[in-house]
């Protein structure tokens, strides 16, 4: 019991395992595999039935891409597109779409 609080302490401060990625190597990887379809920002897809990424979480980013990349969505543009990215690569496409400002919700 002594070392309760030292533990709880601990894990108040703990730092998450998982990396944000980088915005400025996110919007390069955008401008070469993504633009076409999403625009350079990710809020303006050059078709209606294409999804905005400009202000989508990063979390919901980083599991859509990678489910694209394993298979569990089902999407054969998106399959192609996801598989030549590494987990970097998608860390920092989330980065960078979840930066950018977009008329999805209010902005804080």
């Amino acid at each position: 019991m002594k070392g309760l609080p030292l533990i709880l302490a601990a894990l108040a401060f703990a730092v998450p395992a998982h990396g944000k990625g980088n915005a400025e190597s996110g919007k390069a990887k955008a401008a070469q595999v993504c633009a076409a379809c999403h625009g350079p920002d990710g809020a303006k897809p050059s078709d209606a039935t294409q999804p905005i990424l400009a202000g989508q979480h990063y979390d919901y980013l980083v599991r859509a891409l990678t489910d694209y990349k394993i298979g569990r969505r089902n999407n054969p543009i998106m399959k192609g597109f996801a598989a030549q990215l590494s987990k970097k690569d998608i860390e920092d496409l989330a980065a960078w779409f979840s930066s950018q400002k977009s008329n999805l919700h209010d902005q804080r």
